[in-house]
């Protein structure tokens, strides 16, 4: 069953305006929250129904995206409380929303996840993005219960496991959410699907490396980070799609650092082939700076990788959010 909000919103008539998102029964009491179409800031979260409560899988960027999938969780389980939030990574799409949950529910994550949470005091603004977003949210509200390795819930009859790859990958934080009654995957950002990936704040070798973790889930149905959802059978092909691209960024970076390119220099000779037609290909800059510094073993430098960007795209970053 969907259980999906239809009120009109002629502000922001798009494709991936807050109106078009869903939230779908992929597994008994597992629910999938997507919003297309996937872009920057337009994330998926979810719910897992249990005898006891919801655990939620992540929040959205926006108060008015969060509202619209905590009405929507409400409506498919009206009596139920919000028990647990759980954070699969500290990127703000995922987690400006948990300001607005409420106060008995507990917050999840990794360490490192709680650790970038709190150290990010601000929301992105102008002229990076057009048009402008409107957050509506003032706090950050980081996880209270945290992981290093793996964690597992027990609501009552129902086990839902949190597993670290134990490395850096899409960032330091990722957790992947295991509903194993269920056999559904909530992969975070560690899996996007028809998106670019961003990998700023992680690595590209470890984004590789985890690639393989994740196959060892054998899940029938898996939600992404981005895009739309996916049956496990169709887990395989989009495993090999984000090792292509991964080699491809490396490849890309190796022979740009030979040749004395910068990052952006680097992205803007090389064709993006079969990634070109991902939504948000420009992060090929982005992702480029991250594959560069890891080479050098230094830190990225996050103002000129997204200065560079602009200049990639000559302005700003389109985003519906």
């Amino acid at each position: 069953m969907s259980y999906a909000n239809t009120s009109p919103d002629r502000g922001n008539p798009d494709r991936s305006a807050p109106d078009r998102a869903a939230l779908t029964e992929v597994g008994p009491g597992v629910h999938a929250w997507t919003q297309p179409d996937g872009s920057w800031w337009i994330n998926n979260a979810g719910a897992v129904l249990t005898d006891e409560g919801i655990v939620l899988v992540d929040t959205c960027a926006t108060a008015e995206r969060t509202r619209r999938f905590l009405d929507a969780v409400r409506a498919a389980a009206p009596d139920a409380p919000i028990r647990f939030a759980v954070n699969t990574h500290p990127d703000g799409d995922h987690t400006h929303g948990n300001a607005l949950l409420p106060e008995s529910t507990v917050l999840i994550g990794h360490t490192a996840t709680r650790e970038a949470v709190l150290a990010d005091a601000g929301l992105p603004q102008p002229p990076l993005w057009e048009p402008a977003p409107r957050w509506e949210i003032g706090e950050r509200r980081a996880p209270s219960v945290v992981l290093r390795d793996a964690l597992t819930l027990h609501p009552g009859e129902r086990a839902i496991e949190l597993h670290h790859p134990g490395f850096t990958a899409h960032t330091p934080g990722d957790v992947a959410v295991w509903v194993p009654d269920a056999a559904v995957l909530f992969s975070g950002d560690l899996l996007v699907h028809g998106v670019t990936p961003l990998l700023l704040a992680g690595s590209v070798e470890g984004s590789l490396k985890s690639l393989e973790w994740l196959a060892g889930f054998r899940p029938t149905a898996v939600v992404p980070g981005h895009g739309p959802t996916m049956p496990g059978s169709a887990l395989p092909r989009v495993l090999e799609d984000h090792a292509r691209y991964y080699r491809f960024l490396l490849d890309t970076a190796r022979k740009g650092r030979m040749d004395g390119l910068s990052p952006l220099e680097a992205a803007q000779r090389c064709d993006l082939g079969e990634f070109a037609n991902w939504r948000d290909a420009e992060r090929i800059v982005l992702n480029l700076h991250r594959a560069y510094a890891e080479a050098d073993d230094r830190e990225v430098d996050r103002d000129a990788a997204f200065t560079d960007t602009l200049t990639y795209t000559g302005g700003p970053l389109t985003t519906h959010v």
